[in-house]
């Protein structure tokens, strides 16, 4: 038991769109499982893409995963499931739409049922800003982690995400607008404020 409650941290594990994140949270839950390990699974109930509560990878893997509203209290869901079996690691995806109030929930899951969490997401929205999620997922975890992928435009590292619409780039606007590859390009800083989208389409 001492041993498992150093283990129980709190993991945040961000990148660009289209960096595998939802594929990297699958196969941690399929190596739990494979040992016969129990997980559950989060996602936000505000991505309905592929249907609320589902999360899915680009490469077509997808499972079902409990969806996340403004109400949802992560803690005692997880509190009422360590009642029938014993949970081995909480994973969220899409976690910058949490509020603060579920990052809070997370951290309790760690701290008081010792039991690890690994949420992944977005650090930072269109505009650069940060979710409010990411925002104190940085400020709570004790472990960050990027997961890197590269610019639509070249082969440097994608650190922001570029939000287009009917082929212009759009740099205000609404936070949230759920969107793919038809609405988002992974980008590097200097793509970013010069993208060449007539470059890149031909």
């Amino acid at each position: 038991m001492e041993r498992l409650e150093k283990m129980a941290q709190l993991y945040f594990k961000y990148g660009a769109m289209n960096s595998g994140k939802s594929f990297e949270l699958l196969k941690v839950a399929h190596n739990y499982e494979e040992q016969d390990k129990s997980v559950r699974l989060f996602t936000s109930g505000m991505d309905d893409r592929d249907g609320v509560g589902m999360v899915s990878s680009r490469i077509g893997m997808r499972r079902e995963a409990q969806p996340v509203v403004k109400d949802t209290n992560i803690y005692e869901h997880i509190l009422q499931e360590q009642e029938k079996e014993k949970i081995w690691c909480v994973l969220v995806d899409e976690a910058q739409f949490l509020t603060k109030e579920h990052v809070f929930q997370l951290t309790k899951i760690v701290d008081e049922l010792k039991i690890p969490v690994m949420a992944f997401g977005l650090k930072n929205d269109f505009m650069n800003h940060l979710f409010e999620g990411s925002e104190y997922l940085l400020l709570y975890a004790e472990k960050i982690e990027e997961i890197k992928t590269i610019c639509w435009y070249c082969g440097k590292k994608a650190i922001m995400n570029l939000r287009i619409s009917d082929g212009t780039p759009v740099y205000e606007g609404d936070q949230i607008q759920i969107g793919g590859n038809e609405s988002y390009f992974p980008v590097c800083r200097r793509h970013y404020f010069n993208p060449v989208i007539e470059e890149r389409s031909e």
